[in-house]
């Protein structure tokens, strides 16, 4: 079985890679105890490939929100800048977490553009933090 092209096998690898953690909110799979889906970072019709480099894991929610989008308006500038490319990134120099990991904010253009096109403070997930605090589940390690 694959995952739209994505075999088996490379589908574990991003799993793997991914240590559990959605490449943009940080949710772990483990906690929120549903089966993530293969990300392609640059979306197919964009020209992105199968290739492990443009694969990375992610959850339903911000899989679906960013569709295809690859870019998107800085808030505090009004400019478009490219989205978080998880793969070529790193998480932390992007975001960091406040009020002990209650919300996601972004320290970069990047940063700022994807945690308001993600909604990486939706209000389900950041409930979910919150609880995921008090278990001392979150926030993740990077």
């Amino acid at each position: 079985m694959t995952q739209m092209g994505v075999t088996r096998n490379v589908r574990s690898e991003v799993a793997r890679r991914s240590r559990g953690l959605c490449a943009y909110c940080r949710a772990q799979e483990t906690v929120v105890g549903m089966r993530f889906t293969v990300d392609h970072v640059i979306p197919r019709l964009l020209g992105g490939t199968d290739d492990l480099s443009n694969l990375r894991w992610a959850c339903w929610d911000c899989n679906l929100i960013k569709l295809g989008r690859i870019a998107a308006l800085d808030p505090l500038t009004g400019e478009q800048v490219p989205l978080f490319h998880p793969n070529h990134q790193a998480w932390e120099d992007h975001f960091c977490w406040v009020e002990s990991g209650r919300f996601a904010v972004g320290r970069t253009a990047v940063g700022r553009a994807t945690v308001v096109l993600l909604r990486l403070n939706r209000a389900v997930l950041v409930q979910a933090r919150e609880r995921w605090i008090e278990a001392g589940w979150h926030p993740p390690e990077t």
